[in-house]
């Protein structure tokens, strides 16, 4: 028998049982569902709904389904439609007509809400952890690595020298912005729903505000209609989530091509690659693929909401039940990937010497040369002009570009530019990819992490 039946003379059709139950995937907001109703009984005895002795025996009541959850005793019954229904009849079983007042002044819809906010809320949180914490790997393999270089990218052609730990860094960078997305989307989402009823209230005296604040919320509610059809928090959760993959995919497709043989940058650990069933001599970096795999899921989860959203009326449609496994896919999938990265990127071996080779190709000295001419007095454009024609003579001739360069008087005695290491050393203006510009990065870095850790 269903919580709702009263008006009902016929059960639910099995096909419909079938569609509409969601115990299967919300069993997981047990914890979150049995800390809400803990404030709403506190919220009931305030008002006067419940004496100190009801609300007691309410409190023990939920602390003991919360251990048979924690023990995996807790058994679902036939009629046991979501974790909501299922905790809310497990209380009236184990104490009577008093359990049976745990659901006053509250609707699923408030209840459901505020569950799915306090969820949302710790989820949220954890990912900002798991992220700082992919942060602080990035940083510490750069730090392993003082010295080593490669080439910077464009149209994944080589463009400019630049540090590793610059490069790593600005993965960090990009990942404190996500970091600091969650948790302005944690501001924004907590508020509390719990009191709101089906859609608009109730004329029992209780007050929002009270469990608002036993649940940490900043605020309760301010309009009851928008507070149980709200999912923007659902929304912007999966948007960060999405976005965050993005950048763990692009970190992800940069694994896979620097342990390819063709670049040479870098190996993984035999403890986060894989091998192939058929070919013996296969090292393959399926945790940097499938951090990039993982990306369209987590994409696909934003858009199929935001469809869902898109035309519901006011206030609560069943529609809104779809709001739960995209976010509890995402949050666990998001998780799998940073964690992965995370132990992935520790494994690391940077082939320094491969990298070094690939980044002083001569031709990414043709910037500085033109950079050079400018410092003497030239227009930049007619610099890059002179500059672009070595290249090109370079290229037609099959000749080094230091020896074209030292073949012209005007010039031969910009041949240092050409020295291990200077293409990279002459990066010095701030923001940039050279020693020099280092330190005071990292710093900006380390201030960074250390405020987002401290919003956490």
């Amino acid at each position: 028998m269903t919580l709702w039946g009263g008006r009902f003379t016929a059960a639910m059709d099995e096909t419909l049982w079938n569609l509409s139950e969601s115990y299967s995937f919300d069993h997981v907001l047990y914890a979150h569902d049995i800390e809400g109703s803990m404030a709403h009984v506190r919220g009931l005895e305030a008002a006067g709904l419940l004496t100190s002795a009801e609300c007691a025996t309410l409190l023990d009541t939920l602390s003991s389904i919360k251990g048979e959850f924690l023990a995996g005793t807790f058994e679902r019954h036939a009629s046991d439609e979501d974790i909501h229904m299922a905790i809310e009849r497990r209380a009236t079983e184990l104490a009577g007509n008093i359990g049976a007042k745990i659901h006053t002044a509250r609707s699923r819809n408030d209840q459901v809400a505020t569950t799915l906010r306090l969820f949302t809320r710790d989820a949220l949180s954890e990912i900002a952890r798991q992220a700082l914490a992919l942060v602080d790997t990035l940083v510490q393999v750069g730090q392993r690595n003082p010295q080593a270089y490669l080439p910077g990218y464009t149209h994944l052609q080589r463009a400019q020298p630049v540090l590793l730990s610059h490069h790593l860094h600005a993965h960090a960078w990009s990942l404190t912005r996500d970091v600091d997305r969650v948790l302005d989307a944690r501001t924004r989402m907590n508020v509390s729903p719990l009191g709101a009823g089906a859609l608009a209230g109730t004329s029992l005296p209780i007050d929002p505000s009270v469990t608002s604040e036993l649940l940490g919320f900043d605020e309760p509610f301010a309009n009851s209609m928008d507070a149980v059809s709200d999912r923007d928090f659902v929304a912007e959760a999966l948007f960060d989530i999405a976005l965050l993959g993005v950048h763990l995919s692009r970190m992800g497709e940069e694994l896979v091509l620097w342990t390819t043989s063709e670049f040479n940058f870098a190996t993984l650990g035999d403890d986060f690659t894989t091998g192939s069933s058929m070919l013996p001599q296969k090292k393959n970096s399926d945790v940097a693929e499938l951090a990039r795999g993982k990306s369209g899921r987590l994409v696909g989860n934003l858009t199929g909401l935001l469809v869902t959203l898109k035309g519901l009326p006011l206030t609560y449609n069943r529609d809104l039940q779809e709001d739960k496994e995209p976010l509890f896919d995402s949050v666990k999938q998001v998780t799998l990937v940073l964690a992965a990265m995370n132990g992935a990127y520790q494994s690391m071996i940077f082939n320094a010497a491969a990298a070094a080779a690939a980044a002083d190709d001569q031709l990414l000295v043709a910037i500085d040369v033109a950079e050079r001419l400018v410092a003497e007095g030239l227009p930049f454009r007619q610099a890059h002009e002179v500059a672009g024609g070595l290249v090109g003579r370079a290229v037609r001739e099959g000749r080094l570009l230091a020896d074209i360069v030292a073949d012209e008087p005007t010039l031969a005695h910009h041949r240092d530019l050409f020295e291990r290491g200077a293409a990279l050393s002459n990066r010095r203006s701030p923001g940039s990819s050279g020693p020099a510009a280092a330190p005071g990065q990292s710093t900006r870095l380390s201030e960074r992490i250390a405020a987002l850790r401290a919003r956490i």
